[in-house]
């Protein structure tokens, strides 16, 4: 392993060199002060992992170009620089052949690395590294002001490091982030825990995060899914640099589809470490099906190059634009559907009862558990974010297990119901067990409620200071009132 500061060559124009950074940073800020004051102010980007609904944009974006590429990889520092607009399947081509990952990679490779750390980003490894944003050690942003600032845990912009989690674009976007790495080996060996009761499943959650162990051997990473109050598994993940055969879940066979089992013992698996870091992109996670993709009649002839998130993505965008699937609902004569596709976070102690509210409330299965833990930080950062909730925009409390509930598909709808009801009634459910929502997918707090949940009155000050001309929506405009 390489054991010195590495430049990475950008491709196709990205930014590679600290003088190419330097340029796509200026062509970013002049192309924010090309825009008419009361214009809107959004990134020129054609992809996005956001499922809430979006305006058509009617005016030049931010240039971003040259904003994507890594800038440089330090192994024996473990800690790398990267350009905002960098996605994770990029830093992720870049760190492994130096042994390294950044210490949470969130499922989808097309996620930028600002975009998980202005949202929000979660995995297997977040039960031991907490989320992406607390591994960041600095980063610059162009405020709404129109500057450059360089933020970190103590200083000047202190206020904005510990802010700009979940500020979702609303504050600034990250232009460079230097975050940390951890060392990896080179395969990842599994095994799927088979439980026949939710409560049965949530107790072993808890039992490792704790110990970091499950039955005597070490567990790295941890997740699970649950397709039914009477199947739902843990899938458990150790390093290893052992040798051996591995499966590939990129080809005909589908990853979610491996974990499931009848036996008493757990079911064996193992993966070299990229593709375990990308097992659920190929299918992103069980939702191909909706479009055939799982079908083995379809699936040998769907290409191997499309069989990933970005496609599926392209194709919801598409469905949402030309209403595509609700034409053909109608003609089949089948009801409206409402679109469920929320994460929330919800206490250890309270995931069991959500989950079996969800299991009888919400026809929607499988879903995805992740659990984790805020981080122990150490050092400045310790210092500089301590408390019982360092992160105010999403107060998540320091030494508390969650278990992150993924869920992701439609139901039917209630016509005459308020838009959104499956989604309030989550919402209100998750607010009743002290839980939190992300805020990528539809939302209908009121702005009280809102304020409440996501530091309101830290993110009032963050505007003012940072966006003292509202150049940029606020958070609860872009969350919660652009339907």
């Amino acid at each position: 392993m390489a054991d010195r500061v590495t430049s990475v060559p950008g491709v196709a124009g990205e930014s590679g060199s600290p003088a190419e950074h330097r340029a796509a940073v200026a062509r970013l800020v002049a192309s924010f002060r090309a825009i008419p004051p009361h214009a809107p102010v959004r990134l020129a980007k054609r992809t996005s992992n956001l499922f809430r609904a979006r305006e058509r944009p009617t005016a030049p974006g931010l240039d971003v170009s040259g904003l994507a590429g890594v800038l440089s990889v330090d192994p024996r520092g473990r800690t790398a620089d990267v350009a905002g607009m960098c996605t994770y399947e990029r830093l992720v081509d870049a760190t492994l052949p130096h042994g390294m990952v950044p210490l949470v990679v969130p499922q989808l490779k097309t996620i930028t690395l600002g975009g998980a750390v202005t949202g929000l980003g979660i995995e297997s490894s977040s039960f031991r590294c907490g989320l992406p944003h607390e591994s960041v050690l600095e980063m610059d942003i162009l405020t709404g002001s129109g500057e450059v600032v360089t933020a970190r845990p103590d200083g000047e912009h202190a206020d904005l490091f510990r802010g700009f989690p979940n500020s979702y674009g609303s504050l600034g976007y990250a232009t460079r982030l230097r975050i940390e790495l951890e060392p990896v080996q080179a395969f990842v060996a599994l095994r799927h825990v088979r439980f026949h009761s939710v409560d049965d499943l949530v107790a072993a959650l808890g039992a490792i995060v704790d110990t970091g162990h499950h039955d005597g051997e070490r567990v790295d990473y941890l997740d699970g899914v649950v397709f039914s109050a009477t199947e739902s598994y843990l899938c458990l993940g150790a390093k290893t640099d052992v040798p051996g055969p591995v499966s590939d879940y990129t080809g005909q066979l589908v990853y979610y589809q491996s974990i499931r089992h009848d036996e008493p013992r757990p079911r064996h698996d193992r993966l070299t470490t990229r593709d375990y870091l990308w097992r659920w992109d190929t299918d992103w996670f069980w939702c191909s099906r909706a479009f055939g993709a799982q079908d083995p009649r379809i699936r040998q002839l769907w290409p191997r190059r499309w069989r990933r998130s970005s496609t599926y993505w392209k194709l919801v965008a598409l469905d949402q634009r030309f209403h595509v699937a609700a034409r053909l609902d109608a003609r089949r004569g089948r009801p409206p559907q409402e679109r469920v596709v929320q994460d929330v976070e919800v206490p250890l102690e309270r995931c069991a009862e959500f989950l079996h509210w969800f299991l009888r409330e919400v026809p929607i299965e499988p879903v995805w558990l992740c659990p984790l833990r805020l981080r122990e930080a150490s050092g400045e950062l310790a210092t500089a974010t301590s408390g019982d909730r360092p992160w105010p925009l999403y107060p998540l409390r320091a030494g508390q297990t969650y278990v992150n509930v993924g869920f992701w598909s439609t139901v039917p709808a209630d016509p005459s119901a308020p838009p959104g009801e499956a989604n309030r009634l989550i919402e209100a459910e998750v607010t009743r067990v002290h839980g939190h929502k992300s805020l990528y997918s539809d939302a209908y707090y009121d702005r009280d409620e809102f304020d409440r949940l996501y530091g309101g009155e830290t993110y009032a000050a963050l505007k003012r200071r940072y966006d003292p001309d509202r150049r940029l929506l606020d958070l609860y405009t872009k969350a919660v009132q652009r339907k």
